[in-house]
């Protein structure tokens, strides 16, 4: 017996960003992803490949424009568009336009140049493909955001708040990466949500660029900046005659230790000294950063609760798809590179995370030492198909191994503030839907 559309089972991936100006050519997991693509080349199952937007970064080319960007994209990586166009021999490979590849959606010239390798380029906001007797919904996800909707789909010159952001920032940074003393500023891309950048920047300047001299010689007074607010107050009030017991006793334990004792006190001394001259200018400071950061803040430059938490749209995108069409079970898009299976009442709203590096914020446990970004990889697939053994549909992710680039990345001084703290990265549990709408009974009228 053959096979229908409905028995299909389908592998989705998205987010890879691929390609950009200078550094940002540099594909870091083009060895894993070349690697699942041969998989599926070889596979037996009905199956499709969907590309659920932000395959590459056309946004991030700014010395070259429309079709042009496919010519480079061709000669940079063609182990990728042979292994497309082989795999695409086995299975179907559908490609959806997200918004740093929406150009795809402008230039119909891409259509025909992408056929060329296998793929399907569809230049929609979605699709919808059946599984079971259901129906699956994808689409990128940025129409679900503020900042990088496009109001005018295929307008090749549409440019949302996102656009300049990357071409002004991102690509820039690619631009400049390698001048650094190591090449981290192209990770740039990888720095979700963007509100984020300026604490990624202090971060990335303290444990990178900073002198080393200049750092170790703060390290200590920044570990120490709390202890050292409490001895100012200590002393404060041990000159003021107020209190002097805790100085006394203080003085006493540290002399039983000679040299040693004497040496800790110096430096309890200079972090006081320095303390209270931060304190004296600080607190006026203070209010007066706090009053700026409130009204900065409300124009979203800043990281807060809000800015973080971008699920909230997604999930509100999928009820309305579940209500308008009952026989959608699955509200599948990106975007917003953390992978998550939410059940909702109708449906899941599943995200297909992202291939690029992860950064992961580890705030300092102590003092006022910049946050650790935690560099690692969730590299992953969504594979979903109606597999009546198992109950219904099956909605399932699949890592894709690749480890993280920690000892080359970080510092000694980062991997030592990070010990014990590191993250640990699980993909969402997979679930199954029912393979049949449900039908609410109406209600007797009263």
């Amino acid at each position: 017996m053959g096979t229908t559309d409905e028995d299909r089972v389908y592998y989705v991936i998205s987010d890879l960003h691929i390609g950009g100006d200078e550094q940002l050519e540099n594909v870091e997991f083009l060895d894993e992803l070349l690697a699942f693509l041969e998989r599926l080349e070889q596979t037996d199952e009905p199956a499709e490949l969907v590309i659920n937007g932000d395959a590459f970064g056309l946004w991030e080319f700014t010395t070259i424009s429309g079709i042009e960007k496919f010519d480079a994209l061709e000669e940079t990586y063609p182990e990728l568009f042979e292994q497309f166009r082989a795999t695409g021999e086995n299975i179907p490979i559908t490609m959806l336009p997200g918004n740093h590849d929406h150009e795809l959606a402008a230039y119909d010239e891409y259509v025909e140049r992408f056929a060329a390798y296998n793929v399907d380029l569809v230049q929609e906001q979605s699709i919808t493909r059946p599984v079971g007797s259901r129906t699956i919904h994808f689409e990128h996800g940025h129409q679900q955001d503020p900042n990088n909707r496009i109001e005018d789909w295929g307008n090749p010159y549409a440019t949302p708040l996102g656009y300049f952001y990357n071409t002004l920032v991102t690509s820039r940074a690619g631009q400049l990466s390698d001048r650094g003393r190591y090449n981290w500023l192209k990770d740039v891309q990888a720095v979700t949500p963007t509100e984020r950048m300026p604490v990624w920047l202090l971060s990335k300047y303290f444990y990178r660029e900073m002198n080393p001299l200049l750092r170790y010689a703060l390290v200590p007074f920044l570990l120490l900046f709390n202890i050292s607010i409490l001895l100012v107050i200590l002393t404060s009030l041990d000159l003021a005659g107020i209190w002097s017991m805790p100085v006394e006793r203080t003085t006493g334990f540290l002399s039983q230790f000679g040299t040693a004792g004497t040496a800790v006190w110096f430096l309890l001394a200079i972090n006081v000294t320095i303390t209270g001259l931060v304190m004296l200018v600080g607190i006026p400071l203070y209010f007066i950063r706090r009053d700026v950061r409130k009204t900065v803040s409300r124009f979203g430059i800043f990281e807060t609760e809000l800015t973080v938490d971008a699920e909230t749209p997604y999930a509100e995108a999928a009820r309305e798809v579940f209500e308008e069409d009952p026989e959608t079970a699955i509200f599948c898009y990106g975007h917003t590179h953390r992978p998550r299976l939410q059940e909702l009442e109708g449906g899941v709203a599943v995200n297909t995370g992202t291939w690029l590096k992860r950064l992961h914020r580890r705030d300092g446990i102590t003092g006022i030492l910049p946050p650790v970004f935690y560099p690692s990889y969730q590299l992953c697939t969504v594979r979903i198909a109606a597999e009546p053994d198992a109950g219904g549909i099956v909605v399932d992710y699949e890592a894709v191994e690749k480890p993280s680039p920690k000892a080359e990345e970080l510092t000694l001084t980062e991997r030592l503030f990070t010990v014990g703290r590191e993250p640990e990265l699980e993909l969402p549990d997979g679930t199954v839907i029912e393979d049949e709408v449900q039908v609410s009974e109406p209600q007797p009228a009263e």
